[in-house]
């Protein structure tokens, strides 16, 4: 026998410091109520791109969905806000599973650095020294020295993001591919990175890291001076984001590669 899925109306608000975001939550908060994270079926993220990356890493170990609305700069995540017939949006929502990426960091003092991120995984030059980096995939070397300003793997959720502005490819959101993809690279001037299979393990060593430091960011968090970084999908983890019917993730990673 068919049974309809239950209907979500419980609600969690949450909010940047932004005023418009702070605004946003108290409207909000009067009309629909405040459930507490633990005890909600659905997360509202109020703010921009990073709050709604904040906010997922934020909640990860809750497992709950995430319904973003704009209240930010840059929107891309988030739906658009509006406060009228919030929970007939939510129950109608399509959703987005994605899976992060793990990062081991190793700093020159040997110290191991673990974090998570959504959409990418960068390292940057640390000072006016361009970095020089050796690049394994599964172990073997595919490039002995690249020289560039950094190096960065992105998710397909992350594909829109820094990879994008770095020029890297669009990547569809159920694609089982990373983006490896060069900032600025000097030598070899040609090269704009590659595709990589999702179960790809990458190894990036820093060579020179005394005079050329260099620095890992895993979305916002950053260790620096490091001399080795691993990283790799994370299937074991996975978080689901909450797009307007019409509007999900995919249609508008689809929408962006024809854009202007």
């Amino acid at each position: 026998m068919f049974q309809s899925q239950p209907t979500l109306t419980r609600l969690a608000f949450a909010a940047s410091d932004r005023p418009e975001a702070r605004e946003a939550l108290a409207r909000l908060t009067a009309k629909y109520g405040q459930s507490p994270e633990p005890e909600a079926q659905v997360i509202v993220a109020l703010g921009g791109d990073g709050f709604m990356l904040e906010t997922l890493h934020r909640t990860m170990a809750l497992n709950k969905p995430i319904y973003g609305m704009n209240r930010g700069s840059v929107g891309f995540l988030m739906n658009e806000y509006s406060e009228d017939e919030l929970i007939e949006r939510v129950n109608a929502a399509e959703r987005a599973v994605i899976h992060p990426l793990t990062m081991v960091a190793i700093d020159s003092h040997r110290r191991q650095h673990r974090a998570l991120a959504i959409n990418e995984v960068s390292l940057l030059r640390q000072t006016r020294q361009t970095a020089k980096l050796r690049v394994s995939i599964d172990g073997k070397v595919r490039m002995s020295e690249l020289v560039c300003d950094g190096l960065l793997v992105a998710t397909p959720a992350g594909s829109t993001a820094y990879n994008l502005s770095a020029y890297g490819p669009i990547i569809p959101i159920d694609a089982r591919v990373l983006a490896l993809t060069p900032i600025s690279a000097f030598r070899p001037r040609r090269w704009r990175g590659a595709l990589l299979s999702h179960t790809a393990r990458v190894t990036i060593e820093v060579l020179e890291a005394d005079k050329r430091p260099v620095s890992a960011v895993a979305d916002n968090f950053e260790v620096r001076d490091v001399v080795e970084v691993h990283i790799g999908e994370d299937r074991s983890t996975s978080m689901a984001m909450m797009f307007d019917a019409g509007r999900s993730l995919e249609e508008r990673v689809l929408a962006e590669q024809f854009s202007g």
